[in-house]
């Protein structure tokens, strides 16, 4: 008798489980989706607008950094695209256009900001190929 109670206590846990996934959309087909998702960790397009002021204000920190880093004169012309990704804080991935003496060349640029710690550095820092 026992082992029969033990195996109704067992059916109805693996009915209640197959409920729930089903509910939670788990046991779904998959089903083509026009919603854009972003996967966590992922690069991804900046919400909102790229040539914000705090985007403007990373680049510029980029450029200086770099000038003083390896003694350049970069100056700073615009944002060409700016991504971000979301780490311990937040990774910018700029892409900038600068002069360089008369010629203008675009870079790109890693930025790793922590507000909470008022944390900001600059990871990376490159002539862009394209």
């Amino acid at each position: 008798m026992a082992s029969k109670a033990f195996g109704s206590v067992i059916l109805l846990i693996v009915t209640i489980l197959l409920c729930g996934t089903i509910q939670l959309g788990i046991c779904r087909s998959e089903e083509k989706s026009t919603e854009k998702t972003t996967m966590l960790g992922g690069v991804h397009d900046l919400r909102g607008n790229q040539n914000s002021g705090e985007i403007e204000n990373l680049a510029r920190f980029a450029i200086q950094e770099h000038n003083i880093k390896e003694n350049k004169v970069l100056e700073f012309k615009k944002i060409v695209k700016a991504r971000e990704q979301v780490v311990a804080g937040t990774m910018y991935h700029l892409t900038l256009e600068a002069n360089e003496g008369a010629q203008t060349k675009n870079f790109e640029a890693k930025v790793w900001v922590k507000p909470w710690m008022n944390f900001k550095q600059l990871q990376e820092f490159k002539e862009s190929s394209t």
